[in-house]
């Protein structure tokens, strides 16, 4: 069995879906962080099956955290401090989300417009589903 010790100060990022944890390190650019992160793949779990874990040494300065829900509706953020878990944060999808997704409609304002921001409202939680705020294009989420 893998073992890997665990944080004096930093975040733990669980409940990932199998597989995503390279898309989170990458929208989180944490190559940019000068500090230790460990991504666990298909990690066992009773709950999920398989999930993927990210553990970041440190707490890196403007780590925009609260889109995470975009990448799964389980994923929990543990804010470790002096090696005990200080808070565990649950994040939600946003009420709007800018640049994050791309506007699959060709007759879009924004496949037309280059730099126009893609801007996306949330219209139905449950669904998890976002509408383009030019033309209503929806753009539904995994589970």
């Amino acid at each position: 069995m893998l073992n890997i010790s665990g944080l004096n100060s930093g975040y733990v990022i669980d409940h990932i879906p199998a597989g995503l944890s390279m898309s989170i390190y990458n929208y989180l650019n944490l190559s940019k962080y000068d500090h230790q992160i460990a991504i666990i793949k298909n990690a066992r779990s009773s709950k999920m099956g398989k999930k993927d874990i990210i553990k970041i040494e440190g707490i890196p300065e403007n780590l925009n955290l609260e889109l995470l829900s975009i990448f799964g509706d389980n994923i929990t953020v543990n804010v470790i401090v002096d090696g005990v878990i200080k808070d565990k944060l649950h994040p939600s999808l946003p009420e709007t989300v800018n640049n994050i997704f791309v506007c699959k409609n060709p007759r879009c304002i924004t496949s037309a417009e280059r730099g126009l921001k893609h801007i996306f409202k949330l219209t139905d939680k449950v669904n998890r589903t976002y509408r383009c705020t030019y033309c209503e294009q929806a753009y539904k989420m995994n589970k």
